[in-house]
């Protein structure tokens, strides 16, 4: 329940042998007959996920020269690395050798 007062959450609080519904801004409910408070627990984040070589296949291909075996093609993506008014970093993947690098241009 919230606040008419405030808007805040009201919380179930004893007074004497009442039970009532208080509110940091001073606050208080009628007496209550029953109050109950509800916890529930949050799941975990999931994990990080690890892109495979058959979620490549989504991705763009290109023309580029592999900087480690100098194969003709790569997937790239681009990703926004810097501040939001600089342009962003375009990242290739080498289809032959899986090598990773960045192309600044």
């Amino acid at each position: 329940m919230f606040c008419p007062k405030c808007g805040s959450i009201m919380m179930p609080k004893k007074e004497g042998s009442k039970k009532i519904l208080a509110c940091s801004c001073g606050y208080k409910s009628k007496d209550i007959k029953q109050a109950t408070i509800r916890e529930e627990k949050l799941e975990k984040p999931k994990e990080i996920e690890v892109i495979d070589k058959s979620e490549l296949d989504t991705l763009p291909v290109m023309d580029a020269d592999c900087p480690e075996c100098d194969h003709k093609r790569a997937h790239f993506w681009l990703v926004q690395t810097r501040a939001a008014d600089e342009p962003e970093t375009k990242f290739l993947k080498c289809q032959k050798c899986g090598h990773t690098w960045r192309d600044y241009d």
